[in-house]
Protein backbone atom coordinates (compact mmCIF):
# COMPACT_ATOMS: atom_id res chain seq x y z
CA UNK A 1 0.00 0.00 0.00
CA UNK A 2 1.15 3.67 -1.16
CA UNK A 3 1.87 5.86 2.20
CA UNK A 4 2.50 9.50 1.78
CA UNK A 5 4.87 10.21 4.96
CA UNK A 6 5.51 14.16 5.22
CA UNK A 7 6.60 15.79 8.04
CA UNK A 8 3.96 18.43 9.30
CA UNK A 9 4.40 21.57 10.37
CA UNK A 10 3.70 21.85 14.11
CA UNK A 11 3.88 24.59 16.72
CA UNK A 12 4.87 23.98 20.27
CA UNK A 13 5.45 26.39 23.01
CA UNK A 14 9.50 25.31 22.88
CA UNK A 15 9.59 23.92 19.31
CA UNK A 16 9.29 25.37 16.53
CA UNK A 17 8.81 23.35 13.06
CA UNK A 18 9.99 24.07 9.56
CA UNK A 19 6.62 26.54 7.85
CA UNK A 20 6.24 27.90 11.12
CA UNK A 21 7.29 31.47 12.36
CA UNK A 22 10.61 31.72 13.17
CA UNK A 23 11.81 31.65 17.44
CA UNK A 24 14.90 32.65 18.88
CA UNK A 25 17.58 30.19 17.85
CA UNK A 26 17.64 27.83 20.61
CA UNK A 27 13.70 27.04 19.41
CA UNK A 28 15.15 26.58 15.86
CA UNK A 29 17.63 24.15 16.93
CA UNK A 30 15.64 21.93 18.82
CA UNK A 31 13.27 22.14 15.53
CA UNK A 32 16.05 20.76 13.44
CA UNK A 33 17.26 17.73 15.88
CA UNK A 34 13.05 16.89 15.59
CA UNK A 35 13.10 17.04 11.77
CA UNK A 36 16.36 15.27 11.63
CA UNK A 37 15.10 12.13 13.84
CA UNK A 38 11.93 12.18 12.03
CA UNK A 39 13.44 11.33 8.66
CA UNK A 40 15.83 9.18 9.87
CA UNK A 41 13.09 7.22 10.83
CA UNK A 42 11.12 7.42 7.75
CA UNK A 43 14.28 6.38 6.14
CA UNK A 44 14.58 3.16 8.69
CA UNK A 45 10.89 1.89 8.46
CA UNK A 46 10.16 2.82 4.75
CA UNK A 47 8.10 0.54 3.10
CA UNK A 48 7.66 -0.21 -0.98
CA UNK A 49 5.88 2.31 -2.01
CA UNK A 50 6.34 5.02 0.58
CA UNK A 51 6.53 8.45 -0.60
CA UNK A 52 8.88 10.19 1.73
CA UNK A 53 8.20 13.76 1.41
CA UNK A 54 10.72 16.44 2.07
CA UNK A 55 9.12 20.17 3.02
CA UNK A 56 10.63 23.48 1.75
CA UNK A 57 13.19 24.83 4.24
CA UNK A 58 16.89 24.21 5.13
CA UNK A 59 17.65 21.45 7.05
CA UNK A 60 20.42 20.77 8.87
CA UNK A 61 21.64 17.16 9.08
CA UNK A 62 24.73 15.86 10.90
CA UNK A 63 24.93 12.63 10.77
CA UNK A 64 24.86 11.04 7.16
CA UNK A 65 21.21 9.57 6.46
CA UNK A 66 20.52 5.98 4.22
CA UNK A 67 18.17 3.77 2.98
CA UNK A 68 18.31 0.20 2.54
CA UNK A 69 14.67 -0.78 1.28
CA UNK A 70 13.38 -1.22 -2.26
CA UNK A 71 10.64 0.73 -3.70
CA UNK A 72 10.75 4.13 -2.02
CA UNK A 73 10.48 7.62 -3.04
CA UNK A 74 12.52 10.79 -1.51
CA UNK A 75 10.75 13.77 -2.92
CA UNK A 76 10.75 17.19 -1.54
CA UNK A 77 9.65 20.41 -3.02
CA UNK A 78 12.14 21.79 -5.49
CA UNK A 79 16.25 21.59 -5.70
CA UNK A 80 16.10 25.51 -4.89
CA UNK A 81 13.59 25.05 -1.78
CA UNK A 82 13.79 21.68 -0.24
CA UNK A 83 17.48 21.78 1.27
CA UNK A 84 19.03 19.14 3.28
CA UNK A 85 22.59 20.81 4.87
CA UNK A 86 25.23 18.53 5.77
CA UNK A 87 27.54 21.99 6.90
CA UNK A 88 27.98 20.69 10.02
CA UNK A 89 28.09 16.98 9.76
CA UNK A 90 29.44 14.53 12.28
CA UNK A 91 28.98 11.18 10.92
CA UNK A 92 28.63 9.61 7.66
CA UNK A 93 31.20 9.22 4.82
CA UNK A 94 28.04 10.80 2.16
CA UNK A 95 24.74 13.16 2.71
CA UNK A 96 22.75 10.08 1.53
CA UNK A 97 23.20 6.70 0.77
CA UNK A 98 21.14 4.06 -0.41
CA UNK A 99 21.68 0.39 -1.05
CA UNK A 100 17.86 -0.43 -2.84
CA UNK A 101 16.36 -0.62 -6.08
CA UNK A 102 13.52 0.70 -7.90
CA UNK A 103 14.52 3.95 -6.26
CA UNK A 104 13.47 8.01 -6.97
CA UNK A 105 14.99 10.77 -5.44
CA UNK A 106 13.61 13.91 -6.60
CA UNK A 107 12.89 17.81 -6.31
CA UNK A 108 15.35 18.36 -3.23
CA UNK A 109 19.17 19.48 -2.51
CA UNK A 110 21.98 18.42 -0.75
CA UNK A 111 24.42 20.51 0.40
CA UNK A 112 28.14 20.60 2.04
CA UNK A 113 28.10 16.63 3.03
CA UNK A 114 31.38 15.89 4.23
CA UNK A 115 31.87 13.35 1.99
CA UNK A 116 29.97 12.39 -0.99
CA UNK A 117 26.84 14.05 -1.83
CA UNK A 118 24.13 11.07 -2.69
CA UNK A 119 25.93 7.29 -3.32
CA UNK A 120 23.47 4.96 -4.77
CA UNK A 121 25.00 1.69 -5.00
CA UNK A 122 24.41 -1.50 -6.70
CA UNK A 123 20.49 -1.22 -7.45
CA UNK A 124 18.37 -1.41 -10.27
CA UNK A 125 15.72 1.17 -11.82
CA UNK A 126 17.23 4.53 -10.42
CA UNK A 127 15.38 7.59 -10.93
CA UNK A 128 17.51 10.77 -10.30
CA UNK A 129 15.92 13.89 -10.89
CA UNK A 130 16.13 17.25 -10.08
CA UNK A 131 18.40 17.02 -7.31
CA UNK A 132 21.19 19.22 -6.44
CA UNK A 133 24.28 18.69 -5.03
CA UNK A 134 26.40 21.58 -4.35
CA UNK A 135 29.50 22.40 -2.35
CA UNK A 136 28.21 26.23 -1.36
CA UNK A 137 32.01 27.37 -0.70
CA UNK A 138 32.93 26.84 -4.44
CA UNK A 139 35.89 24.43 -5.38
CA UNK A 140 37.89 23.34 -2.98
CA UNK A 141 39.95 20.16 -2.22
CA UNK A 142 38.71 19.96 0.84
CA UNK A 143 35.24 19.14 -0.78
CA UNK A 144 33.61 15.86 -0.83
CA UNK A 145 34.95 13.67 -3.96
CA UNK A 146 31.13 13.17 -5.91
CA UNK A 147 28.03 15.26 -5.89
CA UNK A 148 25.26 12.57 -7.46
CA UNK A 149 27.16 9.17 -7.45
CA UNK A 150 25.33 6.11 -8.67
CA UNK A 151 27.38 3.05 -9.09
CA UNK A 152 26.55 -0.80 -9.95
CA UNK A 153 23.03 0.50 -11.38
CA UNK A 154 21.22 -1.46 -13.69
CA UNK A 155 19.06 1.39 -15.23
CA UNK A 156 19.74 4.94 -14.85
CA UNK A 157 17.90 8.06 -15.19
CA UNK A 158 19.44 10.65 -14.13
CA UNK A 159 17.99 13.95 -15.44
CA UNK A 160 17.97 17.76 -14.70
CA UNK A 161 20.18 17.65 -11.98
CA UNK A 162 22.51 20.00 -10.97
CA UNK A 163 25.97 19.45 -9.60
CA UNK A 164 28.75 21.89 -7.78
CA UNK A 165 32.06 22.29 -6.32
CA UNK A 166 32.92 18.91 -6.20
CA UNK A 167 36.59 17.36 -5.77
CA UNK A 168 36.06 14.30 -8.15
CA UNK A 169 33.24 14.42 -10.18
CA UNK A 170 29.86 16.71 -10.16
CA UNK A 171 27.54 13.43 -11.86
CA UNK A 172 29.33 10.13 -11.82
CA UNK A 173 28.45 6.95 -12.93
CA UNK A 174 30.25 3.86 -12.56
CA UNK A 175 30.40 0.39 -13.21
CA UNK A 176 26.94 0.39 -15.08
CA UNK A 177 24.43 -0.61 -17.71
CA UNK A 178 21.86 1.37 -19.28
CA UNK A 179 22.29 4.48 -18.58
CA UNK A 180 20.66 7.82 -19.52
CA UNK A 181 22.41 11.24 -17.91
CA UNK A 182 20.57 14.59 -19.67
CA UNK A 183 19.80 17.84 -19.29
CA UNK A 184 21.85 18.44 -15.88
CA UNK A 185 24.15 21.03 -14.93
CA UNK A 186 27.95 20.81 -13.86
CA UNK A 187 30.16 23.69 -12.89
CA UNK A 188 33.12 24.10 -10.75
CA UNK A 189 33.71 20.03 -9.70
CA UNK A 190 36.90 18.46 -11.27
CA UNK A 191 35.22 16.34 -13.62
CA UNK A 192 31.99 18.03 -14.41
CA UNK A 193 29.95 14.43 -15.52
CA UNK A 194 32.29 11.12 -15.72
CA UNK A 195 31.05 7.87 -17.37
CA UNK A 196 33.51 5.43 -15.68
CA UNK A 197 33.64 1.35 -16.82
CA UNK A 198 29.80 1.58 -17.82
CA UNK A 199 28.30 -0.06 -20.67
CA UNK A 200 25.55 1.71 -22.78
CA UNK A 201 25.70 5.05 -21.89
CA UNK A 202 23.76 8.06 -23.47
CA UNK A 203 24.84 11.62 -22.42
CA UNK A 204 22.91 14.55 -23.88
CA UNK A 205 21.38 17.18 -23.43
CA UNK A 206 23.80 18.50 -20.74
CA UNK A 207 25.27 22.34 -19.80
CA UNK A 208 29.21 21.73 -18.64
CA UNK A 209 30.88 24.54 -18.04
CA UNK A 210 33.59 25.95 -15.51
CA UNK A 211 34.79 22.36 -14.46
CA UNK A 212 38.20 21.02 -14.42
CA UNK A 213 37.19 18.82 -17.55
CA UNK A 214 33.72 18.78 -18.74
CA UNK A 215 32.42 15.17 -19.83
CA UNK A 216 34.95 12.46 -19.00
CA UNK A 217 34.24 8.82 -20.35
CA UNK A 218 37.06 6.59 -18.87
CA UNK A 219 38.03 2.90 -18.04
CA UNK A 220 39.81 2.18 -14.90
CA UNK A 221 42.11 -0.85 -15.18
CA UNK A 222 41.63 -1.42 -11.49
CA UNK A 223 38.09 -2.88 -11.76
CA UNK A 224 36.47 -6.22 -12.73
CA UNK A 225 33.65 -4.74 -14.90
CA UNK A 226 35.40 -3.16 -18.18
CA UNK A 227 32.94 -0.62 -19.99
CA UNK A 228 32.54 0.40 -23.64
CA UNK A 229 29.56 1.80 -25.79
CA UNK A 230 29.10 5.68 -24.61
CA UNK A 231 27.14 8.21 -26.80
CA UNK A 232 27.91 12.26 -25.94
CA UNK A 233 25.62 14.34 -27.79
CA UNK A 234 24.17 17.57 -28.07
CA UNK A 235 25.97 19.10 -25.32
CA UNK A 236 27.28 22.59 -24.20
CA UNK A 237 30.67 22.04 -22.81
CA UNK A 238 31.90 25.50 -22.82
CA UNK A 239 34.97 27.00 -20.83
CA UNK A 240 35.89 24.38 -18.44
CA UNK A 241 39.44 25.52 -17.55
CA UNK A 242 38.79 25.44 -13.22
CA UNK A 243 42.53 24.49 -11.60
CA UNK A 244 41.98 21.36 -11.08
CA UNK A 245 41.41 20.94 -7.01
CA UNK A 246 41.53 16.78 -6.91
CA UNK A 247 42.82 15.06 -4.08
CA UNK A 248 46.81 13.82 -5.35
CA UNK A 249 46.73 10.45 -6.14
CA UNK A 250 43.17 10.18 -7.50
CA UNK A 251 42.66 9.79 -11.49
CA UNK A 252 40.79 13.01 -11.89
CA UNK A 253 43.65 15.08 -10.56
CA UNK A 254 45.92 14.10 -13.71
CA UNK A 255 42.94 15.98 -15.74
CA UNK A 256 44.75 18.75 -17.83
CA UNK A 257 42.37 22.16 -16.50
CA UNK A 258 41.18 23.03 -19.40
CA UNK A 259 39.44 19.78 -21.00
CA UNK A 260 36.51 19.84 -22.92
CA UNK A 261 35.88 16.27 -23.57
CA UNK A 262 38.11 13.17 -22.18
CA UNK A 263 38.02 10.12 -23.62
CA UNK A 264 40.62 7.56 -21.56
CA UNK A 265 40.75 3.92 -22.72
CA UNK A 266 37.50 3.33 -23.91
CA UNK A 267 36.21 1.55 -26.87
CA UNK A 268 33.09 2.95 -28.54
CA UNK A 269 32.41 6.42 -27.99
CA UNK A 270 30.97 8.32 -29.98
CA UNK A 271 30.79 12.31 -29.65
CA UNK A 272 28.84 14.46 -32.25
CA UNK A 273 26.40 17.25 -32.52
CA UNK A 274 27.57 18.83 -29.45
CA UNK A 275 28.98 22.89 -28.65
CA UNK A 276 32.16 22.77 -27.85
CA UNK A 277 34.14 26.14 -26.92
CA UNK A 278 36.98 27.89 -25.15
CA UNK A 279 38.36 24.96 -23.31
CA UNK A 280 42.19 26.24 -22.87
CA UNK A 281 43.97 22.92 -23.43
CA UNK A 282 41.81 21.17 -25.83
CA UNK A 283 38.28 20.65 -26.66
CA UNK A 284 38.82 16.90 -26.77
CA UNK A 285 41.25 14.63 -25.54
CA UNK A 286 41.98 11.14 -26.42
CA UNK A 287 44.34 9.14 -24.65
CA UNK A 288 45.12 5.65 -23.37
CA UNK A 289 46.14 4.40 -19.39
CA UNK A 290 50.14 4.54 -20.70
CA UNK A 291 49.61 8.78 -20.76
CA UNK A 292 47.86 8.99 -17.12
CA UNK A 293 50.74 8.61 -15.25
CA UNK A 294 49.23 5.71 -13.50
CA UNK A 295 51.08 3.17 -15.58
CA UNK A 296 52.54 0.67 -12.93
CA UNK A 297 51.01 1.86 -9.68
CA UNK A 298 46.94 0.27 -10.63
CA UNK A 299 46.87 -3.60 -10.75
CA UNK A 300 45.36 -4.10 -14.38
CA UNK A 301 42.44 -6.69 -14.31
CA UNK A 302 42.93 -9.54 -16.75
CA UNK A 303 40.01 -8.31 -18.90
CA UNK A 304 41.39 -4.73 -19.44
CA UNK A 305 41.97 -3.11 -22.75
CA UNK A 306 44.58 0.36 -22.04
CA UNK A 307 43.66 1.51 -25.65
CA UNK A 308 40.92 3.99 -26.50
CA UNK A 309 39.73 2.20 -30.00
CA UNK A 310 36.72 2.94 -32.19
CA UNK A 311 36.41 6.50 -31.27
CA UNK A 312 33.54 8.16 -33.71
CA UNK A 313 33.83 11.92 -33.93
CA UNK A 314 31.03 13.96 -36.09
CA UNK A 315 29.33 17.25 -36.52
CA UNK A 316 30.31 19.02 -33.54
CA UNK A 317 30.80 22.81 -33.21
CA UNK A 318 33.78 23.60 -31.97
CA UNK A 319 35.31 27.17 -31.51
CA UNK A 320 38.33 28.55 -29.49
CA UNK A 321 39.65 25.93 -27.25
CA UNK A 322 43.63 25.13 -27.13
CA UNK A 323 45.56 28.63 -26.59
CA UNK A 324 46.38 27.61 -23.30
CA UNK A 325 46.94 24.44 -22.32
CA UNK A 326 47.70 23.41 -18.71
CA UNK A 327 51.28 21.88 -17.83
CA UNK A 328 54.46 22.63 -19.00
CA UNK A 329 54.99 19.80 -21.13
CA UNK A 330 52.05 20.79 -22.84
CA UNK A 331 52.78 24.52 -23.11
CA UNK A 332 55.99 23.58 -24.51
CA UNK A 333 54.82 21.28 -27.10
CA UNK A 334 51.63 24.05 -28.03
CA UNK A 335 54.59 26.67 -28.53
CA UNK A 336 57.08 24.44 -30.44
CA UNK A 337 54.03 23.98 -33.16
CA UNK A 338 52.33 26.39 -33.16
CA UNK A 339 53.59 29.49 -31.57
CA UNK A 340 53.00 31.79 -28.50
CA UNK A 341 49.96 33.15 -30.00
CA UNK A 342 48.58 29.76 -31.53
CA UNK A 343 46.53 27.01 -30.57
CA UNK A 344 46.41 23.19 -30.16
CA UNK A 345 43.57 21.49 -33.08
CA UNK A 346 40.12 20.46 -31.15
CA UNK A 347 41.74 17.20 -30.42
CA UNK A 348 44.53 15.57 -28.96
CA UNK A 349 45.43 12.18 -29.06
CA UNK A 350 48.70 10.67 -27.31
CA UNK A 351 48.68 8.10 -29.96
CA UNK A 352 49.27 5.13 -28.35
CA UNK A 353 48.18 1.91 -30.22
CA UNK A 354 48.14 -1.48 -29.87
CA UNK A 355 50.69 -3.28 -31.83
CA UNK A 356 48.31 -6.09 -32.86
CA UNK A 357 45.60 -3.94 -34.50
CA UNK A 358 47.65 -1.98 -36.75
CA UNK A 359 48.47 -1.83 -40.37
CA UNK A 360 51.80 -2.21 -42.29
CA UNK A 361 52.12 0.92 -42.14
CA UNK A 362 51.59 1.48 -38.28
CA UNK A 363 47.94 2.77 -38.33
CA UNK A 364 44.81 1.52 -36.42
CA UNK A 365 43.00 -1.35 -38.10
CA UNK A 366 39.42 0.06 -39.55
CA UNK A 367 37.53 -1.25 -37.33
CA UNK A 368 39.30 0.15 -34.37
CA UNK A 369 40.72 3.70 -35.43
CA UNK A 370 39.83 7.14 -34.49
CA UNK A 371 37.22 8.34 -36.62
CA UNK A 372 36.92 12.46 -37.51
CA UNK A 373 34.22 13.19 -39.49
CA UNK A 374 33.95 17.10 -38.80
CA UNK A 375 34.47 19.59 -40.93
CA UNK A 376 38.17 21.45 -40.79
CA UNK A 377 38.25 19.87 -37.25
CA UNK A 378 42.05 18.16 -36.63
CA UNK A 379 43.53 15.77 -34.85
CA UNK A 380 47.25 16.46 -33.16
CA UNK A 381 48.77 12.65 -33.01
CA UNK A 382 51.33 13.18 -29.61
CA UNK A 383 53.17 9.73 -30.54
CA UNK A 384 53.75 9.11 -27.30
CA UNK A 385 54.76 5.31 -27.76
CA UNK A 386 57.57 6.55 -29.52
CA UNK A 387 59.02 8.74 -27.54
CA UNK A 388 56.93 11.94 -30.07
CA UNK A 389 59.38 10.88 -32.86
CA UNK A 390 56.71 11.55 -35.25
CA UNK A 391 53.73 14.08 -34.02
CA UNK A 392 51.31 14.53 -36.85
CA UNK A 393 48.75 17.14 -37.11
CA UNK A 394 45.88 16.48 -40.03
CA UNK A 395 43.33 14.45 -40.86
CA UNK A 396 43.83 12.04 -43.29
CA UNK A 397 44.60 8.98 -41.07
CA UNK A 398 40.96 9.83 -38.92
CA UNK A 399 39.33 10.26 -42.27
CA UNK A 400 36.86 7.00 -41.90
CA UNK A 401 33.26 6.30 -39.95
CA UNK A 402 32.27 3.55 -38.01
CA UNK A 403 28.58 2.24 -37.26
CA UNK A 404 26.62 4.30 -35.10
CA UNK A 405 25.46 2.79 -31.79
CA UNK A 406 21.98 1.97 -30.99
CA UNK A 407 20.29 4.51 -28.58
CA UNK A 408 19.89 3.74 -25.12
CA UNK A 409 16.53 1.65 -24.07
CA UNK A 410 15.85 2.10 -20.87
CA UNK A 411 13.75 -1.33 -19.50
CA UNK A 412 11.30 -1.15 -18.12
CA UNK A 413 11.14 2.95 -19.28
CA UNK A 414 11.74 5.14 -16.66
Amino acid sequence: MLRVIVFACVCFSSIIITGCSREPEKAQSAADMEFQKWLQMQLIEARPGDVITIPAGIHPINRGLSLNVSGVTLRGEGMDKSILSFKNQIQGAEGLLVNASDFTIEDLAIEDPVGDGIKINEGKNIIIRRVRAEWTNGPDEDNGAYGIYPVQIQNLLLEECVAIGASDAGIYVGQSENVVVRNNRAEFNVAGIEIENTINADVYGNVVTNNTGGILVFNMPDLPRPGHSTRVYENKIIANNTDNFGAEGTPVASVPAGSGIVINSSDRVEIFNNEIADNDTANIIISSYYATGFQGTLELAANYDPYPETIYIYGNTFSGGGSSPDGLDLKALKIAMFGLGGSFPDILWDGYVNADKVDEDGNLLAAYSICVNNGDAQVLNADLGNGSDNIVVGAAQHNCQHETLAAVELAPPL
